[in-house]
C-alpha cells in the first residue's frame, strides 16, 4: 500500500482526508505518525506558496508524497484578514476557541459579515515537482459561536444553503461544501492519476552495487 503524507499535526484535517481517500489504496500519515520534523516557517504571501512550502518540504524530509494544505478565513470587513495568517492571527499558541473570540471582538460593530473560506492543496514529491488544487466556499460570520464540530473557525462560519455553521455539519455533510471538501473532491476524482503521477516522479533507488569479494592472502 502506498504512503501519503499530511503535512499536518492537526488531528481535524487528517480525519477529513482519510475519510475522503479510505476507498484508494493508500495509508494516510500525518507528521504524528513520524520522529521529530522540523517546523516549515509559513511566511509565503499567498495560501498557495504556503502550501507548496510545506508538502515539498515534507516530501524531501520524509521520502514520501506530501499532501499539503494552506487555508484560511478572508473576512470581507476586515481586508481580507485573516487570510494567510488565519492560524496564527490571534497568537502563537491561541486555541480554537480564542481564535473565535478574537475575529468576533475585531467584528463587534461590523455590520457586513460577509467571509470566505479558501484552501489550496499542494501535493509534491521528493523531487520537487508539484500538483495544485484550490477550493472555496462563502457564508457569513455569526455573532456568536454554535456548534462543537469542526476546529478553528468553523463555529463562526454560517453556511446560508444549509442554515447551519460548519461546527454544526457532520463530517460528511462539511466534506461536500467546504472549501477543503471541494479541493479534495477535486483530488478524490482523479487520485489514480495522481498516484500514477506521483510514482512517475518519484526519484529511482540507488543502485546496489554488486561487489567481487575480496580475497586475502
Amino acid at each position: 500500500m502506498k504512503i501519503l503524507v499530511i503535512a499536518t499535526r492537526n488531528p481535524g484535517k487528517k480525519a477529513e482526508i482519510s475519510d475522503l481517500l479510505r476507498d484508494f489504496p493508500v495509508a494516510v500519515k500525518s507528521l504524528e505518525d513520524f520522529g521529530p520534523i522540523p517546523d516549515v516557517i509559513e511566511d509565503g504571501a499567498t495560501f498557495e506558496e504556503n502550501a507548496f512550502k510545506k508538502a515539498s518540504f515534507t516530501a524531501r524530509v520524509l521520502g514520501y508524497p506530501a499532501l499539503s494544505d494552506d487555508s484560511g478565513l478572508v473576512v470581507a470587513a476586515l481586508g481580507g484578514a485573516p487570510g494567510v495568517h488565519s492560524a496564527r492571527w490571534a497568537g502563537p499558541n491561541a486555541t480554537d476557541a480564542d481564535k473565535c473570540r478574537y475575529l468576533l471582538e475585531k467584528m463587534e460593530h461590523e455590520t457586513l459579515r460577509d467571509a470566505a473560506f479558501e484552501c489550496v492543496i499542494s501535493i509534491a514529491v521528493p523531487s520537487g515537482a508539484a500538483l495544485t488544487y484550490e477550493g472555496r466556499c462563502e457564508g457569513i460570520i455569526l455573532r456568536e459561536p454554535a456548534g462543537s464540530n469542526g476546529f478553528g473557525y468553523d463555529p463562526v462560519f454560517y453556511y446560508s444553503p444549509l442554515g447551519k455553521t460548519f461546527a454544526q455539519l457532520s463530517m460528511a455533510e462539511k466534506s461536500a461544501v467546504s472549501h477543503r471538501g471541494k479541493a479534495l473532491h477535486e483530488i478524490k476524482e482523479e487520485f489514480d492519476n495522481v498516484m500514477k503521477w506521483a510514482d512517475r516522479h518519484m526519484p529511482e533507488p540507488p543502485p546496489i552495487g554488486c561487489q567481487n569479494p575480496q580475497h586475502v592472502t
